[in-house]
């Protein structure tokens, strides 16, 4: 028997998702790759975007009129007005910062400079 993989593709996450949710995710990876080089890669439970070296950021949840992306970074940057929650990896030195986008215009200069910051930290 061949080996069965439970990855999805891009399609089975944007499948039956709403016109304005796949402008928002298109947005978002439209706005990364202006950054810097990175790839979109659907996993089990989530959408990782990635640079060559490693990924970055992770889309966990296309709702219904809304992204949910969590950027896990090293340190907590609690100093922010787009975050609405950081939560500390138990056991790990890793910060996972939770955005919630909900329009193109939530790409603010505040959430594009973390877009920056998580891409400089996996090149």
């Amino acid at each position: 028997m061949g080996k069965v993989t439970s990855e999805k593709t891009l399609n089975d996450f944007l499948k039956g998702k709403s016109e304005l949710t796949i402008s928002l995710f298109h947005h978002f990876v439209n706005q990364f790759q202006k950054i810097g080089k990175v790839t979109v890669h659907p996993a089990k439970t989530m959408i990782g975007i990635a640079t060559p070296r490693k990924r970055i950021v992770y889309i966990t949840q296309l709702g219904k009129n809304f992204i949910h992306v969590v950027f896990p970074f090293d340190r907590p940057y609690a100093d922010n007005l787009c975050f609405q929650k950081i939560a500390n990896v138990p056991g790990d030195k890793q910060y996972n910062h939770h955005f919630r986008m909900l329009s193109k215009e939530d790409l603010n200069e505040e959430v594009i400079s973390f877009m920056k910051l998580a891409y400089q930290q996996g090149t």
